[in-house]
């Protein structure tokens, strides 16, 4: 019992972040009238916050390397999705080539950043709010303030399609995401397996069974019954299998990884990372590379949703990612979160977003709505540490 409440207490922040998405997903799912969690509402929710999600990802690991932001992710994201419609429908150039163009424009716009932040040393305040400056007037200017729209097809596909039912099935059912639903099931008890074991190869702590076995039938039974309600409308989106991949190798590079460990050791104590052989100005460089990349994906998918690349994209989408970060447990003071923290607060945000807007609530009040949530989880994080101290 002992050891069950330590590792409880350990990990209250994440606990306690899925239980308060588990609350909001039910409250409004009652205030909704059973709208919420309806195939078609659960398809357009994944749709509309996708973005987010991909910008949360990046995010995470710029406020892991001490609470650092990134401002002008949305003024890029913006940017990039006008240049890869100019690129398509004023250049002529294939898709694939242009949306390939775009990432790389995108990714060295994120070493434009790291190179002033990380070698400069002019603070990722400064450096990303002149990019956010800079990127929005660019993207005014590209535009010459009108829409580029419609976009091709294959465009669209990346964040309005679908995957096709390849296994086939009867009317109204896509067996393929049945049955992705149950080989993520298998892959995910299979992982928690190896990692028991492998703890306890080494002797160390491990999650008890009694809390173990609970938390993996909850977690296949979400997995499935999520699956099972898409399968019922059209399908796996593409754009889940993009954010679900992103998940999957950031989780991976966070956790298994010498760069990931490096992220979080300059974020607990830079000077102590830095004498300890860590090469900090490397890892600030190559974090805010990386936001830049995912802020291209994350422009391509906005502007494949939106059908248009406008000048306004983009505009406060830093803010939602930011939002979603904290909101998911990461620290204030850098060191602390984790990527699945950060798609727990940035889904936490978009039911909000979406449970309000199905009952009528008006943009302001949502608004408002957000800001408290902020508040809160921060508050809760300041509170967490004192008690600890």
């Amino acid at each position: 019992m002992k050891k069950t409440n330590v590792l409880i207490k350990g990990n209250i922040r994440q606990y306690v972040m899925v239980i308060a998405l588990a609350v909001v997903i039910i409250l409004f799912q009652i205030l909704t009238d059973g709208v919420l969690l309806k195939p078609l509402n659960i398809s357009n929710l994944i749709a509309q916050n996708s973005y987010i999600l991909i910008l949360a990802t990046g995010m995470l690991l710029c406020i892991l390397t001490g609470g650092n932001i990134d401002l002008s992710v949305g003024s890029v994201a913006g940017f990039i999705g006008a240049l890869s419609a100019i690129f398509i429908m004023k250049m002529d150039m294939p898709v694939l080539v242009a949306i390939i163009l775009s990432l790389v424009v995108g990714v060295i716009i994120g070493m434009w950043h790291g190179f002033w932040i990380a070698y400069v040393g002019v603070p990722a305040f400064i450096a990303t709010l002149a990019g956010m400056l800079l990127f929005r007037g660019l993207t005014l200017t590209a535009l010459q303030g009108t829409s580029l729209a419609p976009m091709p097809d294959s465009y669209r596909f990346i964040a309005s399609g679908f995957l096709p039912d390849i296994i086939g099935g009867p009317d109204g059912i896509n067996v393929l995401a049945i049955v992705i639903g149950i080989v993520s099931s298998l892959a995910y008890v299979i992982g928690q397996l190896k990692i028991r074991i492998d703890k306890q190869k080494y002797n160390f702590e491990v999650t008890p069974l009694k809390v173990l076995i609970p938390k993996i039938i909850g977690i296949i039974v979400v997995v499935n019954a999520f699956t099972f309600s898409l399968a019922s409308y059209r399908g796996i989106p593409m754009v889940l299998v993009i954010v679900s991949l992103l998940v999957i190798i950031y989780s991976y590079i966070t956790t298994k990884t010498i760069p990931g460990r490096h992220i979080y050791a300059y974020g607990g104590n830079a000077k102590a990372a830095r004498l300890s052989g860590v090469n900090t100005k490397r890892v600030m460089f190559w974090v805010y590379t990386n936001m830049g990349f995912l802020a291209a994906i994350a422009g391509i998918v906005f502007t494949g949703r939106l059908n248009s690349a406008t000048p306004k994209a983009g505009v406060n989408f830093e803010l939602d990612a930011i939002a979603a970060c904290f909101i998911g447990g990461a620290s204030t003071t850098g060191g602390v979160g984790t990527v699945i923290g950060a798609i727990v607060g940035g889904l936490l945000m978009g039911v909000l977003n979406n449970g309000m807007s199905i009952m009528g609530i008006s943009i302001d009040w949502q608004q408002a709505i957000k800001g408290i949530v902020l508040l809160g989880a921060v508050a809760f994080d300041v509170y967490s540490k004192s008690k600890s101290k």
